[in-house]
């Protein structure tokens, strides 16, 4: 499966901080790639690299792409930063948002207890969605506080966005202004656990039509 998606490059995938590697690991797998975090002291595998970044790890891409020298990012149901130098990792209605939660140690909660029931369908079964919430970590406020530095024509460098569904619809309006290649796929924000191998075959050819091999 990975020969039929994957070609020549190495793929590496980095989900939200707010979750963990089992978002990745069945696009991953099918893919041949390996899944990093955000804060990894993350080494260029050999070959040329595609860079895979879900949700609010889109915001640390730039920055992972300058470094790694990425072949191509694929921004999947991500964020994107603005022109500027840097960009903050929460906008102030949903950091006021976050504010309602913290505790008392300047804790959030685990991701899928912001949304209540809204998650249900988010998984394809209770095993997935136990494995995802295992490795839920409990980030700090101070986190959507901080700062990224975004380096300058960090949009020019080849990259594709992946939608699911409209959640996304004004990072995919942006994408579509870089003249990026642009998917959507109808379905919710972790839809790579519910249909990978659409997925799997999504990324690699937006992968491709950014200048990947």
């Amino acid at each position: 499966m990975a020969a039929a998606y994957g070609g020549v490059v190495a793929y590496l995938f980095v989900p939200s901080p707010l979750l963990g590697p089992a978002t990745w690991a069945p696009v991953a797998d099918l893919l041949g790639g390996r899944v990093a975090a955000v804060g990894d002291a993350i080494e260029t595998p050999d070959g040329e690299v595609v860079l895979v970044v879900h949700s609010n790890a889109g915001l640390h891409a730039p920055r992972l792409a300058a470094q790694l020298e990425a072949r191509a990012t694929v921004y999947v149901d991500a964020a994107l930063p603005g022109d500027g130098p840097d960009t903050t990792l929460a906008p102030p209605r949903f950091l006021a948002f976050l504010e309602t939660m913290v505790d008392d140690d300047g804790l959030l909660p685990p991701w899928t207890q912001w949304w209540g029931d809204e998650v249900d369908d988010l998984f394809p079964d209770v095993e997935t969605r136990a494995a995802v919430e295992a490795e839920q970590p409990r980030l700090p406020l101070s986190y959507f506080t901080s700062r990224v530095s975004v380096p300058t024509g960090w949009a020019e460098r080849p990259s594709g966005y992946l939608a699911f569904g409209d959640t996304y619809a004004e990072e995919l309006a942006l994408a579509r202004s870089h003249g990026w290649p642009v998917t959507v796929l109808p379905g919710r924000h972790l839809h790579q656990l519910v249909d990978p191998v659409a997925v799997a075959a999504a990324v690699a050819d937006l992968a491709a039509r950014a200048g990947a091999p």
